[in-house]
């Protein structure tokens, strides 16, 4: 079984998932066998919409190993038919809604966990590593060193930066509009360099995010306005250019039989 050989139905296609199919979508993934290390389903979101925005339009088969396992290694040759096609439906389904809400509306609705404290975070950490109890708290402090409202976002611009990651396409685009637009979404993400602190340091001061409702404003506007950056480039569409001239239907045919084209090889 190939990884784009179960299509989804087409009545599901046409609609979003539902609070329900989120939390069974997240069920299912975290089934993902081991060891391969599955995004969960809001990080499954954010790397849907790195996808989305990439200046290429990337086949499903390009992406979708890196959904199950984050380095891309493929599902064993044999899993659950039941359980694989499930989530390859519901995966592919929420893909089609992101694409189309973002080509229609040029909004979406990201799925955001808000998180209420410091101890839900320390148990989401270890939730998420529970084999390694030091990765769990490394974790937790990771998610507590950031500013409240970046807290709850972090996971699914982990996505996205997993996806542009992977398809560097888009950043590696000579557009300045687009390095704004990935740092205004970066900047909920963990810095690494003085450059990244000064960086978000500066975007703290030119648009303070006070409250998450305003962040998860500037989050969705910020990835529209990426598939709006991208959209030419990713439906480009490229013309053949012939080496000769058309054969016109009067012309002497070109095999040299001296009768005209349409009474020679153009009549087959």
């Amino acid at each position: 079984m190939t990884l784009s050989q179960i299509p989804s139905s087409g009545a599901s296609a046409k609609r979003d998932l539902t609070d329900a199919e989120f939390a069974e979508l997240d069920e299912l993934l975290a089934a993902t066998p081991k060891p391969l290390e599955a995004l969960d389903a809001v990080m499954l979101d954010g790397f849907l919409c790195g996808v989305l925005v990439q200046p290429v339009l990337l086949d499903t088969s390009q992406w979708l190993p890196f959904v199950f396992d984050t380095d891309g290694k493929p599902l064993p040759d044999k899993v659950d038919t039941d359980w694989w096609a499930r989530t390859h439906s519901l995966i592919v389904q929420r893909y089609a809604a992101l694409n189309r809400a973002m080509a229609e509306d040029g909004w979406f609705n990201p799925l955001i966990l808000e998180l209420d404290d410091e101890a839900t975070l320390a148990n989401d950490g270890a939730e998420a590593h529970d084999d390694n109890q030091n990765q769990a708290d490394e974790a937790a402090q990771t998610l507590l060193s950031l500013p409240p409202v970046s807290r709850p976002l972090m996971p699914w611009v982990t996505g996205l930066y997993l996806a542009n990651e992977q398809f560097t396409a888009l950043s590696d685009m000579p557009n300045d509009a687009v390095h704004v637009a990935l740092a205004r979404l970066y900047r909920h993400l963990p810095t690494q360099t003085e450059e990244e602190k000064s960086l978000v340091a500066l975007l703290d001061q030119e648009h303070p995010l006070t409250t998450l409702d305003a962040a998860i404003e500037e989050l969705v506007v910020t990835v529209a306005d990426l598939w709006d950056l991208t959209r030419a480039s990713r439906y480009k569409v490229e013309t053949v250019q012939r080496e000769t001239p058309k054969q016109g239907r009067n012309d002497p045919c070109a095999c040299g039989s001296g009768k005209k084209f349409k009474a020679c090889h153009g009549a087959a």
